[in-house]
C-alpha cells in the first residue's frame, strides 16, 4: 500500500480509537466528577483503579500494534506507531471537548496517565509533545519512502531520550500531589520545554540537508 493511504489509514485508526476512550472518560467522570473535573482528583476504588491501568496498557498496546502492522521495517513502524499515538492523543481532547465543553483551556490540568505513576499537567504539553510526534513521524516516513537518507547515530538517539526523559520527569515529579489530594504545584515549563527541545534537535539533526 502506498504510505500516503497506509498514513491515512493510521490516522483514520487513531481517531476512532480516540473517540473510545473519550467515551469511557465521559462515563467516568459521570460518576466521580458529576460537578465537574477539577483538581484535586477524587480517590478512585481499587478495583477501578486496576481496570484503568490495565485500559492504559491495552491502549498502548493497540497503538504500537497497528503502528507494527502499517510499518514495513523496524523504523517504519517506529515511526507509524509515533504517529498513531500523536493523533490518538490530539483527537481525545478534540472529542472531549465535543462531548464536555472540556477543557476550557490548554492550560487546563489534566491526569494524563497512571503507570508507573500518575502524570499530572496542563493539556497544553502533552498536546505539544503530540504535534511533535506526528509532524516527525510523517516527514521521516515520507523521506524514507523516497530513499532519502536519516543519520539517526547512537548520539542522536541519546539525545532524543535524554529529552524525552526530561519531559516524562515533568508529568511525573510532582505526583504526590494526585496521592495526598492536593493541587499540584506549578507546572515545570522549563524542564517541559528543555526535553522538547533536545528530542526535536535531535531530530532535526538526524536528516541531512539536501546539497
Amino acid at each position: 500500500m502506498p504510505s500516503e493511504r497506509r498514513v491515512a489509514w493510521l490516522i483514520i485508526f487513531a481517531v476512532a480509537m480516540a473517540y473510545v476512550e473519550s467515551a469511557v472518560v465521559v462515563y467516568l467522570r459521570a460518576i466521580y466528577y458529576p460537578q465537574g473535573f477539577a483538581f484535586p482528583l477524587v480517590a478512585i476504588p481499587p478495583d477501578i483503579l486496576a481496570i484503568e491501568m490495565g485500559r492504559e496498557i491495552a491502549t498502548l498496546i493497540m497503538l504500537a500494534g497497528v503502528g507494527v502492522l502499517a510499518g514495513k521495517d523496524g523504523w517504519d513502524r517506529l515511526l507509524a506507531s509515533c504517529v498513531a499515538f500523536g493523533v490518538w492523543d490530539i483527537f481525545y481532547y478534540i472529542w472531549l471537548r465535543v462531548f464536555l465543553r472540556w477543557p476550557p483551556s490548554l492550560l487546563t490540568w489534566d491526569i494524563l496517565f497512571l503507570i508507573p505513576v500518575p502524570w499530572i499537567g496542563p493539556v497544553l504539553a502533552p498536546v505539544l509533545v503530540s504535534v511533535v510526534l506526528v509532524v516527525a513521524g510523517v516527514l521521516l516516513m515520507r523521506k524514507r519512502e523516497r530513499g532519502e537518507p536519516i543519520a539517526f547515530s547512537v548520539p542522536l538517539r541519546m539525545l532524543c531520550l535524554a529529552g524525552a526523559a526530561l519531559v516524562l520527569a515533568s508529568f511525573m515529579l510532582d505526583y504526590q500531589a494526585v496521592l495526598r489530594q492536593e493541587q499540584p504545584a506549578p507546572f515545570r515549563w522549563g524542564l517541559f520545554g528543555t526535553g522538547v527541545a533536545l528530542a526535536v534537535a535531535a531530530l532535526v539533526l538526524a536528516v541531512p540537508r539536501r546539497a
